[in-house]
């Protein structure tokens, strides 16, 4: 039997505001397979963006279990966090968070600079990259010479650098126009179905609902039709 790639159990995240808990996930059960491609939709406030950051590491949950590719998200350390992020996990944000004194190769490059890899062999593989997304006139360019198509473009090349299991998608659309949009939704359509990633991607939008293999629809911090109770 497969075991997924992703399980979660009873997972929470509450913030304390005064003497009230807010929650902004609650008890969420997931079972994910490798290879999945997985929309997670809600409106703003749903709780999407709160599941990804537990997803990759940036948040831990208040209760709970969360493990991903067999690492225990809830009792890793923070050094197991970083590295955890560093080889499993590739982020896209829909802010793009590209370093502006940096070129677009050099931030293609920088994860995995950061996991140590030999730059030169890392260098041919960022070059492959952008050449793949229709970016090979840009690598000496700065992030604020590119169109917001093309800052994606460039988020998602830095975001897979290090081949990584597991790729998170915040809003990845949403500060772009339609046809940008829906180059991003088919190239990580691209990368799940022809590399095997395991795409998970947050939005509002219908526009990867083609792409789907599973999708859950969050509503105040819970899967709809559950309830938030253990």
């Amino acid at each position: 039997m497969t075991h997924p790639l992703i399980r979660a159990r009873g997972l929470s995240r509450w913030y304390r505001m005064g003497e009230t808990d807010v929650f902004g996930l609650c008890n969420v059960h997931l079972e994910i397979a490798a290879g999945s491609f997985l929309v997670v939709k809600g409106s703003s406030g749903s709780g999407k963006t709160t599941l990804l950051s537990l997803l990759a590491g940036l948040d831990r949950p208040s209760a709970g279990t969360l493990q991903v590719a067999g690492r225990d998200l809830l009792l890793a350390s923070e050094a197991e966090l970083t590295a955890y992020r560093r080889e499993l996990v590739g982020m896209v944000f829909q802010s793009f968070n590209l370093l502006p004194t940096l070129s677009v190769l050099e931030n293609v490059m920088l994860p995995g600079r950061l996991a140590g890899y030999h730059d030169q062999g890392l260098e041919r593989k960022a070059r492959r990259l952008l050449e793949w997304l229709g970016l090979s006139h840009r690598m000496r360019h700065l992030p604020s010479e590119l169109s917001g198509g093309e800052m994606q473009r460039t988020s998602l090349a830095r975001s897979v650098i290090n081949d990584p299991a597991l790729i998170l998608a915040d809003e990845p659309t949403g500060n772009l126009d339609t046809a940008n949009g829906r180059a991003v939704v088919d190239l990580l359509a691209g990368l799940q179905q022809e590399s095997g990633h395991t795409v998970i991607v947050a939005t509002h939008s219908a526009a990867f609902d083609a792409a789907a293999t599973e999708e859950v629809v969050l509503l105040d911090g819970r899967i709809q039709g559950t309830a938030c109770a253990a």
